[in-house]
């Protein structure tokens, strides 16, 4: 609860008709260097990746894997979620955040606002069978069996975690950040948004502006995907900008594997000769409670398991 109370007395200062700047402690400066530009996001067509044609389900197997070497970041499209679902949960988000501040405290994890509570159980189970599909599309652009990573990282009993965001009106946009620049643990963070912009991917030292296009899902990889690869595919950095207009309200839906998984390179990948693990094996569950037990700095985490050359 105290992240959430934390979260609301944001709202709540962000709303204060006297508020032209914003208080020091929450100022934070990006480097002068950094740019924020447009750019051509990988799109990737789930219906292909289920597809009977194998000649369509090959081409985007490759371009699932160009986009998780390149980006770890892809837009995906005709992924079968209803967008009355999508939009359902994104608007039952928005009811919780605009209760009286008084009324927030009494929704506690097991007792959750009745809109949300009645949504998720199809969301998650939809956003699951998503993350199963990408995983076998995975397993196989790495040259696995289809079922080796849902096999050896116990998909069947994976982590979910479900996120809801408020970015409020900022009255000096430029001088402030929505979230901090970090990787997310896990393999695949799932985002849904309302119309208002402000996620942002670092690519090649620069932040690129991401701009989906209408009913699509945001999807970036995590750091237990560069593990699991052994480098081949790498965490995003990403961060969240804000704005003096309106709110942003975004949902996080982080998949992982079992918490009693011990993560490691795939098996396979590592047993040719001269061939050797880059990232040492950690239970997931360890490696949550340490990355959440401190601030967002980035990849810092994930440097942690990484072996040294």
């Amino acid at each position: 609860m105290a992240a959430e109370r934390s979260i609301s007395c944001v709202k709540h200062l962000a709303e204060s008709p006297n508020l032209s700047t914003i208080p020091t402690n929450y100022i934070y400066h990006t480097d002068p260097a950094e740019t924020e530009v447009e750019a051509s996001i990988p799109v990737i067509d789930f219906s292909l990746l289920t597809s009977h044609n194998p000649l369509h389900k090959a081409k985007a197997i490759h371009d699932l894997d160009q986009a998780c070497q390149d980006w770890g970041f892809f837009i995906l499209v005709n992924h079968g979620m209803p967008e009355e679902l999508r939009q359902g949960v994104l608007e039952a988000a928005a009811e919780f955040f605009n209760l009286p501040e008084a009324e927030k405290p009494e929704f506690e994890p097991e007792n959750v606002l009745s809109p949300i509570r009645q949504l998720l159980p199809e969301y998650c189970e939809r956003s699951r069978d998503v993350v199963s599909k990408l995983s076998k599309a995975i397993s196989q652009s790495l040259g696995l069996e289809e079922t080796e990573m849902e096999t050896e990282l116990e998909l069947r009993s994976s982590l979910q975690i479900f996120a809801a965001n408020y970015y409020p009106r900022c009255p000096n946009p430029e001088a402030a950040m929505g979230i901090l620049p970090h990787s997310d643990h896990g393999l695949f963070t799932l985002l849904i948004q309302n119309d208002v912009g402000g996620l942002q991917i670092q690519h090649h030292q620069r932040w690129f502006n991401v701009n989906p296009p209408p009913n699509s899902i945001l999807v970036n990889t995590g750091d237990h995907l560069e593990i699991f690869s052994n480098g081949k595919y790498k965490s995003v950095l990403h961060r969240a900008v804000v704005n003096d207009k309106t709110a942003r309200i975004s949902i996080a839906m982080a998949n992982g594997p079992s918490l009693d998984a011990v993560v490691a390179p795939a098996r396979r990948l590592v047993e040719g000769e001269g061939v050797v693990a880059a990232y040492a094996a950690m239970k997931y569950k360890d490696y949550l409670l340490e990355q959440q037990s401190g601030q967002l700095d980035g990849k810092t985490m994930l440097k942690r398991v990484r072996i040294q050359d």
